[in-house]
Parts: structure tokens; C-alpha cells; sequence
């Protein structure tokens, strides 16, 4: 029996990561066409049909649920052998802090393949305001940081970027969150301190757009609970928005918001080795197989 071409998996994994094979094609460095090809390979290679397609995008069929957990398994066994044929060994304790904005319906995966690939790395995760990462980079209560930054022309310290991220005003599907010009917007949002409120606070003050605080919400979760709940209105990066949410339309006109960029922070003096290496893994995992919703 032939084995699975690991390839062909890189490719089934990256186009369900991705959501839709025009998003997973530039990761791939390949196009579009091409990668339609490599899964019509697979799908006639196991006799099965993977991937669902339709207009939205493409979703695994349970055949192509359970291809994916063998597939994880596989690529993180395939890297994990290069690595140690190369020497390279990640092994020890490492803290990092991240914003929950960053897909927070993915990270949780992105984290197991993270442990797959690397049983010997132990990763202690914080989730924490982009300020506080941005502001904490040299207090030294973590090692790695991954923030949000809001592209609205104002300069940033240096970064790593790996995924850019455009905003959007949503609500729940079918909510009406302001019927006439002078009815007040029903604003959900987070503390102060969140990048996100001021930047949502400060567009709707410059178009003069009304609005009222209708909830402040701790985290991305609860905020997207009260979005569900009908509660209001959110700003919030395309990753973020929840299933059943959708972006509200043009005729509320709500004024358009920048894109959001996620950056991991640059190298520190004197930090170990291992940070070092991880940071470089990081960039590559966390860019390759996700792309801009």
C-alpha cells in the first residue's frame, strides 16, 4: 500500500485551515488551480470524498474530519523528525502572552499542534490587553508577545507581523441595532485600556455617529456572547467574529474602520537561545495555514 503523500496533506490542512482554496493558495505558494488539483489527488488517492465546496468556501465531510486529525499528527511528526535530524531541539519552559482577539475560535488548536510538534516545550499562555503586552516587553513576566495593532497610521515599535486582519461593525443576524438617523447606536465593547474601545469610541466621535455604552464586556468571549445576545453592536477583527454574527450593513452607515495587524515582539538583549528559536517557529506556524478572513 502506497503511504500518504505528505504534501498533498500540507495542502488539505492549509485549504481547511484557510476556509477557502483562493485564501489557502497564497500560503501554499501556489495557484489556485493548482491546489483544486493536489485535492482532487488526494480525494482519488483514499477514495473518499474530503471537502465539501460550495460558495462560501470549503468545510472537511466527516471523512475529511478524520483525515485531518491523522494529518495534524503526521506534519507535526515530519517537522519534529527535520528538526531533530538538523539538531534543533526545543525543550524547556516558555511564557507567553497573547491577545484574545487572535483567532480565538483557532488558538486553542494552533496550541495542540504546537504540542504535538514539540512534546518537550512546556508554553505557559497569558492572554492580555495589547497595551499591556506592547508596554510589558522588557518588564520581563514573559518571554514571547503577541499583540494587536490597529493600522491607523500611527507608528508601532518594531515587529514581527504574521496576519493581517481587516474590522468590521457586526451584530447578531436579523438585529436592526438602529432604525433611524437619530437613534442611538447600542455600543458593546471591552474596559478601558482596550485598543479596540478607543479606537471604536474615537471613529464613532469623529463622524459624529451617537452612540451609547450598552455592555462592557471583560474579553473577546464575553463580548461575543452579548453580541449573540442581541445586546448591541461590536467592533471586532474578522477571526473574531463568532458564528450566527454577521457584519452589519452598508445602510446603517457606520463609518469604515482600518485593518488590524498581529505582531509577534522582536528579540530582546539577552534572551536565551530557545526563546529565540521558538519566536522564529512561532512566526512560521502561526502564518502558515492561516490566512485573512
Amino acid at each position: 500500500m502506497r503511504p500518504l503523500d505528505l504534501d498533498l496533506l500540507r495542502s488539505f490542512t492549509v485549504a481547511i485551515d484557510s476556509g477557502s482554496l483562493s485564501k489557502a493558495a497564497p500560503h501554499l505558494c501556489r495557484s489556485q488551480s493548482a491546489l483544486s488539483e493536489q485535492l482532487r489527488k488526494l480525494e482519488a488517492f483514499t477514495g473518499v470524498t474530503l471537502l465539501e465546496r460550495g460558495k462560501k468556501g470549503v468545510r472537511p465531510t466527516p471523512a475529511g474530519q478524520r483525515l485531518m486529525a491523522h494529518a495534524r499528527e503526521l506534519l507535526a511528526l515530519s517537522d519534529r523528525a527535520l528538526e531533530d535530524v538538523r539538531g534543533v531541539t526545543f525543550a524547556g519552559e516558555l511564557r507567553l502572552a497573547i491577545t484574545d482577539y487572535f483567532l480565538p475560535g483557532s488558538i486553542a488548536e494552533l496550541l495542540k499542534q504546537l504540542r504535538l510538534s514539540y512534546p518537550r516545550l512546556r508554553v505557559h499562555v497569558s492572554v492580555r490587553k495589547s497595551l499591556q503586552i506592547e508596554g510589558g516587553a522588557d518588564v520581563g513576566d514573559f518571554d514571547i508577545g503577541l499583540s494587536m495593532r490597529i493600522l491607523d497610521g500611527r507608528s508601532f515599535p518594531e515587529g514581527i507581523p504574521v496576519r493581517r486582519e481587516a474590522l468590521h461593525w457586526v451584530s447578531a443576524s436579523g438585529l436592526e441595532p438602529k432604525g433611524e438617523e437619530d437613534s442611538v447606536l447600542p455600543l458593546l465593547v471591552l474596559p478601558e485600556g482596550c485598543s479596540l474601545q478607543r479606537l471604536t469610541r474615537e471613529t464613532l466621535d469623529a463622524h459624529k455617529v451617537p452612540y451609547v455604552i450598552a455592555h462592557s464586556a471583560s474579553g473577546v468571549a464575553g463580548l461575543q456572547s452579548a453580541l449573540m445576545a442581541g445586546l448591541g453592536v461590536a467592533c471586532l477583527n474578522a477571526s473574531a467574529v463568532p458564528l450566527g454574527a454577521e457584519v452589519c450593513r452598508p445602510a446603517l452607515r457606520l463609518p469604515t474602520l482600518p485593518d488590524v495587524e498581529f505582531s509577534l515582539l522582536p528579540a530582546r538583549a539577552g534572551e536565551s537561545h530557545l526563546v529565540g528559536a521558538v519566536r522564529e517557529m512561532l512566526a512560521s506556524k502561526f502564518g502558515r495555514g492561516v490566512t485573512n478572513p
